[in-house]
């Protein structure tokens, strides 16, 4: 489901890469996250008590090197489109239905959206079709800005994304009816 606030290909190649760091962690990871995508969420079962999210928790550190590890070939305009693409997902997610099934604070929830990017786009997109699939307390702080920060790190500054919205929370007014 394309972005209509995105260039057209932007938001393919931002999910294609996160799938590109986590294809070297192996099938497993892959299968986790696949059934974290495909369970039925039940109020009366612990998600933390499911191997899939134990698995994808332990494997989030590898997968966070594997991106840096692409991340080092693309360009500053590259690094600034999927930094622009990161923002927007967290951006659209950035709901009180989707802070409900997470919970938090304002920065444990923008927390738990990066974890909701990091897992990749099946994961996104039925959490957006379906807050209850995401998981509470599940967070992967670095994947909000991670793009920003290796821009600067590789480029000396941050880019601007030119989209005038934020990613932190409570910022899509969309998603916080008053």
């Amino acid at each position: 489901m394309a972005d209509q606030w995105l260039p057209a290909g932007d938001e393919d190649r931002f999910w294609d890469l996160v799938e590109a760091a986590w294809a070297p962690l192996g099938p497993e990871a892959g299968q986790a996250r696949q059934a974290l995508v495909s369970r039925t969420p039940d109020p009366d079962v612990d998600p933390w008590e499911d191997p899939a999210l134990s698995l994808v928790q332990a494997a989030l550190p590898r997968f966070l090197d594997s991106l840096a590890a692409l991340g080092r070939e693309l360009s500053a305009a590259e690094l600034a489109s999927h930094d622009r693409v990161a923002e927007r997902k967290l951006y659209d997610i950035d709901r009180a239905d989707v802070h409900a099934a997470t919970g938090g604070s304002d920065d444990g929830f923008l927390y738990a959206r990066g974890f909701i990017v990091a897992l990749g786009r099946d994961f996104y997109e039925a959490v957006a079709r379906d807050p209850e699939m995401a998981v509470y307390d599940a967070e992967c702080e670095e994947m909000c800005y991670f793009f920003a920060h290796l821009h600067d790190k590789h480029f000396g500054y941050f880019p601007d994304t030119g989209s005038a919205i934020s990613r932190e929370s409570c910022n899509n007014p969309a998603g916080w009816p008053s």
